[in-house]
């Protein structure tokens, strides 16, 4: 089965005529003929009603798998961990290190990939009787990935093995240090790998360039559940969970999860099913410190996966970006009630003050960026610095100017000392991850590394420009009158095909995210009832079809631009619309609630 994306390519004509719509894009079938004759064949073979089984079939499923698609079973897709390169000897020291009862300190990131990653090796490493620290770096103090200070730190608490999570591929001098003070160290990450890889006894990243595995969609935490699979089998060889409990590994998938959707990896195959049985493991609120996470954030519902990208990832993290990097760690491991509420408070509260602080970011970079682009059109990369900016923000503004213009963009914020760090952030065809390697190969960055999507640098102040022009010459080139990307609609609705049933039925083929796009629906001529401008820049709507059905809307962040401008401006007037339904869970009840992406008037 492919779960690839089916061909986007336009239509024999563009949906409801939509040929420029008001954000100035086509409206294009996602099937062609071909597809839409799988997705009747999956409707007639398999009873499923048919607009779900469009949205599988233009997601490249197929007859036969579409049964295994709606239900990923954990068994079915988890490869052997072994498959992974270096996992055996990974495996072998950690297991040693269990039996040996030796003091093992994990280094993690301050994301919620890292937070996810070191609390799972942690609570699995303490079921096993170690004691097992955990130390996240200091953003502002430390920098992203393992340093020689922490390394030394750790040593001289008594680490024989430092396990790095999500981070350690590209830490020559920090391992070789640890090396030095007689330490082993095994690193369990995801990120793009250099060809020279630094000294350790083993390690375990599917984007290591020798590694033929296949699974570099995995995050750090989905690589992290691999190894313990895998340490749990060698235990188990070895005899040492005779007259002891062994830990429930799958009631660790909560944090798989979170992870696999916090740092947007691409929701196929192995992933789907990480999410899906991790959020069936969520909703049991056994996991204190998620539990309180999910009260603070005022979650009334059971999560869901964009729960996980937009409520408690955000709180995690925001420890990390402006507080402490610990909190999100110490709050997924902490076995005491009181404990998981206090740190779930607090990382509520630094949510707002990041919220505030990231807005007022946000505006002078998109102001800056509108005049560089007025003046440089075909600039295929946004690259600016504010001494103004704050460090742990700087991600969040760089995907800010990626939505905004388009393209792939970076946010330094420049230190007294006279180097920047930033976050960039890309769009699909563009891997900044690869773009910052050689940028730091060629001694243009001192240190930086990332994925596709997203990479992260740290520059002298001086270089920004030179740092511009090397990003610029590995990604590629953007012409000055290239339209937007086509919208590609899974099936056309009307207001009164939107039901619950109808919502309920589309999300059976979910998780939808990264590489797995949620689906999006034409809404073909109806009127618009009303509009209005509501919260932090959103419009709220009424769309009435035909036959007198209405149907509740919204567009987010969308009143000072050109879908909300046409939309406060069409009351009373026919329009197509354009986005994704979801049910409206708050305040008790369901209703149906359209995403507006995009507007059309009809011609």
């Amino acid at each position: 089965m492919s779960e690839s994306l089916a061909s986007t390519a336009p239509a024999f004509r563009p949906v409801h005529g939509v040929s420029r719509s008001v954000c100035g894009r086509t409206w294009v079938e996602r099937l062609d003929s071909a597809s839409s004759l799988i997705a009747a064949a999956i409707s007639q073979t398999h009873g499923i009603p048919d607009v779900v089984a469009r949205v599988l079939a233009g997601r490249g499923v197929s007859v036969q798998g579409a049964p295994g698609f709606l239900a990923p079973r954990l068994r079915d897709l988890m490869p052997d961990p072994s498959a992974l390169t270096a996992m055996e000897a990974a495996v072998a020291r950690l297991a040693d290190a269990v039996q040996r009862r030796e003091r093992v300190a994990i280094f993690g990131d301050y994301d919620v990939d890292g937070a996810c990653s070191a609390a799972l090796m942690a609570e699995y490493l303490q079921a096993c009787g170690l004691a097992a620290p955990i130390h996240i770096p200091d953003r502002l103090t430390e920098g992203y990935g393992p340093n020689v200070e922490a390394m030394r730190a750790l040593v001289g608490e008594g680490a024989s093995l430092i396990v790095t999570v999500d981070c350690g591929t590209a830490g020559h001098a920090p391992l070789e240090e640890a090396a030095r003070l007689g330490a082993d160290v095994v690193v369990l990450d995801h990120h793009g790998a250099p060809e020279q890889l630094p000294r350790a006894v083993a390690i375990v990243n599917p984007n290591r360039q020798d590694d033929l595995s296949g699974l570099g969609h995995l995050c750090a935490a989905g690589v992290v559940f691999m190894t313990l699979v895998a340490l749990a089998r060698e235990l188990r060889r070895r005899g040492f969970w005779q007259g002891r409990a062994e830990p429930d590994l799958l009631a660790a998938l909560d944090l798989v999860a979170l992870a696999t959707v916090a740092d947007v990896v691409p929701l196929n195959g192995l992933n789907r099913a990480f999410v899906r049985q991790g959020l069936a493991v969520m909703r049991n609120r056994r996991r204190l410190g998620l539990a309180a996470l999910i009260d603070a954030a005022r979650v009334e519902t059971a999560p869901e996966c964009w729960h996980l990208g937009y409520c408690l990832g955000p709180r995690i993290n925001a420890g990390g970006r402006i507080g402490d990097s610990s909190l999100g760690a110490r709050l997924l491991i902490t076995g005491d009630p009181g404990i998981a509420s206090t740190i779930a408070a607090t990382l509520e509260r630094l949510n707002e003050e990041r919220r505030a602080i990231e807005a007022r970011a946000v505006e002078e970079a998109e102001a800056e960026a509108g005049r560089r682009l007025e003046a440089e059109p075909e600039m295929p990369v946004i690259v600016l610095a504010s001494p103004d900016w704050h460090p742990g923000i700087v991600g969040l503004v760089a995907a800010r100017l990626k939505e905004r213009f388009g393209r792939p963009a970076f946010a330094f914020a420049t230190k007294p000392d006279g180097t920047a760090t930033g976050s960039g952030r890309s769009v699909p065809g563009a891997d900044i991850g690869r773009a910052v390697r050689l940028a730091t190969e060629e001694g243009v960055a001192l240190k930086g590394g990332g994925h596709a999507m997203a990479a992260g640098a740290t520059i002298r102040a001086g270089d920004l420009e030179r740092f511009r022009d090397a990003l610029a010459a590995s990604l590629p080139a953007r012409s000055a009158d290239e339209p937007p990307d086509p919208l590609v609609i899974d099936a056309a609705l009307t207001a009164g095909g939107a039901t619950i049933e109808t919502v309920r039925a589309v999300e059976t083929a979910g998780p939808f995210g990264q590489g797995q796009p949620e689906p999006v629906f034409a809404f073909g001529r109806h009127r618009l009832v009303d509009a209005r401008q509501v919260g932090q820049n959103h419009v709220r709507a009424t769309l009435k079809s035909g036959d007198g059905s209405n149907l509740r809307a919204v567009a987010f962040r969308a009143a000072d631009k050109p879908l909300g401008r046409a939309l406060l401006g069409a009351i009373g007037q026919q329009v197509h619309v354009a986005g994704s339904l979801c049910l409206d869970r708050w305040g008790g009840g369901e209703r149906v609630e359209l995403r507006i992406i995009d507007a059309a008037l009809p011609v």
